[in-house]
C-alpha cells in the first residue's frame, strides 16, 4: 500500500504507466513502470524482441528456422566503447556452445566473443571489416556478427528468453526513466 502511495506521488511529476511484468534477477516478480514518453519507444523497439535469446556473456542469437544470427547486446557494446576491429571466424568453422570464436577491439578494451550455440558458421558480416562501428550503431540489426547453422536446438532452452530478463542486473542503467516495483506490493 505504501509503495502504491509513493508511486502516486512520484507519478505527479513523472507520468508513469506499467509496461511489463518481469522476473527480477533475485527471483521475485517485478513490474516495470516507464515514463509515458518513453513507453512507445520501448514497446516498438526491435531490441526487446522475444525472438532474441541472450547468453550471460552478452551475446544474443536470433533464430530463423535452423539458422541463428549472433551479435552482442547493447550493454556489451556500450561497455566496450567505439569498436575499431572485429575478428570473426571463417565460414565453415564448427563451434561448440561457449567456445571462443572471435574478438572485438575498441579504443578502450578488447573482448572475446563466445558462441551461444553449437553449430557451423555459414556467414559472417563482412561489412564489419570495413565498418566495425556498425556494432555500436546497430548492435541488434546491421551490427550482427555471424550466422550459424544450429546443430543442437535444445541449447536454446538454457539461454535467457528476453531482453529485460537478461539485463535485469543492468536495468537501472538501461532504463533511467523506469521504476521497478515488486508485484503485489
Amino acid at each position: 500500500m505504501a509503495m502504491r502511495a509513493a508511486l502516486r506521488r512520484l507519478s505527479v511529476n513523472l507520468p508513469l504507466r506499467p509496461v511489463q511484468s518481469v522476473w527480477a534477477a533475485h527471483g521475485s516478480a517485478a513490474r516495470l513502470f516507464v515514463r509515458s514518453d518513453v513507453t512507445r519507444a520501448l514497446s516498438c523497439s526491435p531490441t526487446l524482441s522475444t525472438a532474441l535469446k541472450f547468453t550471460d556473456k552478452h551475446e544474443w542469437v536470433r533464430i530463423e528456422g535452423s539458422v541463428g544470427t549472433v551479435g552482442i547486446s547493447n550493454y556489451a557494446q556500450e561497455a566496450l566503447g567505439d569498436v575499431v576491429y572485429c575478428g570473426l571466424p571463417e565460414v565453415g568453422q564448427n563451434l561448440e556452445q561457449t567456445e571462443e570464436f572471435g574478438a572485438l577491439e575498441s579504443v578502450k578494451a578488447a573482448s572475446e566473443l563466445y558462441s551461444p550455440l553449437t553449430g557451423e558458421v555459414c556467414e559472417i558480416n563482412s561489412e564489419l571489416v570495413e565498418n566495425p562501428g556498425l556494432v555500436n550503431k546497430d548492435c541488434y540489426g546491421e551490427g550482427w556478427l555471424i550466422k550459424m547453422n544450429i546443430e543442437k536446438s535444445e541449447e536454446l532452452d538454457g539461454l535467457a528468453g528476453s531482453f529485460i530478463t537478461h539485463n535485469a542486473p543492468h536495468r537501472h542503467f538501461l532504463f533511467p526513466s523506469a521504476i521497478f516495483l515488486p508485484v503485489g506490493k
